[in-house]
C-alpha cells in the first residue's frame, strides 16, 4: 500500500484524573473526513492505533465503488489505554471524548471497537457535548435528516436477539470464510471452526458460520476456551454472554469442555477466527496451529513474523482489512442511502460485496503468486490514485 511516512494527525492525550493515556491517529482525510472506531484496552499504544488507522484507509479504499452514493473517507483510529471493565472506565471515556470533541466535530467519525459498545460510546458522547460521533460526515450528505433517520432505524433492527449493527460484521467475516471454502471446493458441512472471542464480531461470526453448516468446535473468552469436537451449541453460548462476550459457564452442556485460554490455537479445526485482540498469534505460538485457514476478524491479530512462518507452512490468512471491513462499510451504505435500514438489504448487500471483494483478493494473490494480504495492498495501491483524483485528498 502506498502510504505516507507519517499520518495526517497523531496525538496523545493524558487523563488528568487517572493519568492514563489515549490516542488519536488520522492516517489521511478524503473529502475532509476520516473514519475509524475507538477502542479501550489495557496496554493500548500509539503504534497500535497508528497501524489501525492505516488499516482503516485500506478498508475504505477496498469498498470503493464509483456507482455508490457512499464514497470512501480517510482512515483514522482512536485508542485508550485503560481496562473497560474498571469502575472508572466510563469517566475516562467521557473525558477522552470531551478532549477529542473538536476533531469529532470536524473530521473524525468514530464508533465502537474493542472493549466498547456503540450504546456506551453514544451515551458518553452525549455527556461530552457531542451531537453524534459521526457528525463530521453530515455536511457530505444530500439530506441529513433522512440519512440520520435511516441509520437510527437500522440500529433499532434486531434479528433473533442480536442487533443488526452487531450482525453485519460477522456476516462479512462468515462470507469471507465461505467464499474461500467455495473456491477451494471444500464443503461447508463438516468444516470445523475455532473462534477466539465471542463479543460483537466473534459472536456474530459464530452464528453465521454455524447456520451455514460449519461446526464450531471451540470458542475462547477471557475465562478460557470452551470446546466440543462434536460442535458447540452456538445460540446457547450467545444467550449466556455478558456485555464483554464472556460466557456464563452454567450454560455449558455436560459434553462441553473447558481448557486454557490459548487452547483455541491448537484445536483440531480447519478454520481459525481470531476475533478478539491484536497480536494474538506470534512467531512462537503459531507452531501450535494446525488449521489451514485463518480469517482475521480482529484487527491485526497475526504478527507479521508469524504470518510469514504460517504462509511458509501453507496456511492461508485472510487479512483483517478485508475480512472485518463490512461493519464500517454498512454504516456508510446505510447513511448515504445505498441500502435500506433492513436486515434483508444489509445481509444481501454485505454478502455480495464481501464475496466480490474476497474473490478479487484471492484471484490477485494467485495471479501475483503472493499472499492475500499482499494482494489486498496491491488492490488498494491501484484504487488510491483513482480516489485521490476524484476527491479532495489530504495526507
Amino acid at each position: 500500500m502506498s502510504s505516507p511516512t507519517a499520518p495526517f494527525l497523531s496525538l496523545t492525550w493524558t487523563d488528568h484524573v487517572t493519568g492514563q493515556r489515549g490516542f488519536l491517529v488520522v492516517d489521511r482525510l478524503v473529502r475532509g473526513v476520516s473514519s475509524g472506531g475507538l477502542r479501550m484496552r489495557p496496554g493500548c499504544t500509539l503504534d497500535e492505533v497508528t497501524g489501525l488507522a492505516r488499516g482503516m484507509t485500506m478498508k475504505e479504499a477496498l469498498h470503493y465503488n464509483a456507482d455508490n452514493r457512499y464514497v470512501p473517507l480517510g482512515g483514522a483510529k482512536g485508542g485508550i489505554d485503560y481496562d473497560p471493565r474498571a469502575p472508572e472506565a466510563y469517566g475516562v471515556l467521557v473525558r477522552y471524548l470531551r478532549a477529542m470533541r473538536p476533531y469529532i466535530e470536524t473530521f473524525w467519525t468514530t464508533g465502537e471497537d474493542l472493549g466498547l459498545t456503540q450504546d456506551l460510546v453514544d451515551r458518553a458522547a452525549t455527556e461530552a457535548g457531542l451531537v453524534s460521533t459521526i457528525q463530521a460526515v453530515y455536511p457530505l450528505l444530500d439530506d441529513e435528516t433522512t440519512a440520520r433517520r435511516r441509520l437510527t432505524d437500522a440500529f433499532a433492527v434486531e434479528v433473533d436477539g442480536m442487533g443488526l449493527d452487531e450482525l453485519v460484521g460477522g456476516c462479512g467475516v462468515a462470507e469471507s470464510v465461505l467464499t474461500t471454502l467455495d473456491r477451494a471446493g471444500m464443503p461447508h458441512t463438516g468444516t470445523r471452526v475455532a473462534v477466539q472471542g465471542l463479543g460483537t464480531m466473534g459472536g456474530a461470526t459464530a452464528r453465521f458460520l454455524s447456520r451455514a453448516g460449519l461446526t464450531i468446535v471451540a470458542v475462547a473468552d477471557i475465562k478460557g476456551t470452551i470446546t466440543n469436537p462434536d460442535g458447540l451449541d452456538v445460540e446457547t453460548l450467545l444467550a449466556a454472554r455478558d456485555p464483554y462476550g464472556t460466557v456464563d459457564r452454567a450454560a455449558l452442556r455436560p459434553d462441553d469442555h473447558e481448557s486454557a485460554g490459548d487452547a483455541w490455537l491448537a484445536t483440531d479445526a480447519d478454520v481459525l477466527v481470531p476475533a478478539a485482540v491484536s497480536y494474538a498469534i506470534t512467531p512462537d505460538n503459531q507452531l501450535r496451529i494446525t488449521a489451514r485457514l485463518i480469517a482475521e476478524a480482529a484487527n491485526m491479530p497475526v504478527l507479521p513474523e508469524a504470518e510469514n512462518l504460517l504462509a511458509a507452512r501453507g496456511v492461508t490468512i485472510l487479512p483483517d482489512v478485508v475480512v472485518n471491513s463490512a461493519t464500517n462499510a454498512w454504516w456508510w451504505w446505510t447513511l448515504f442511502g445505498d441500502i435500506a435500514p433492513t436486515a434483508d438489504e444489509a445481509f444481501t448487500h454485505t454478502r455480495h460485496a464481501m464475496r466480490t471483494l474476497v474473490d478479487q483478493i484471492l484471484s490477485r494473490a494467485e495471479t501475483d503468486t503472493t499472499t492475500p494480504r499482499a494482494a489486498a495492498h496491491a488492490v488498494v495501491a491501484d484504487r488510491l490514485p483513482v480516489i485521490a483524483a476524484r476527491f479532495d485528498w489530504h495526507r
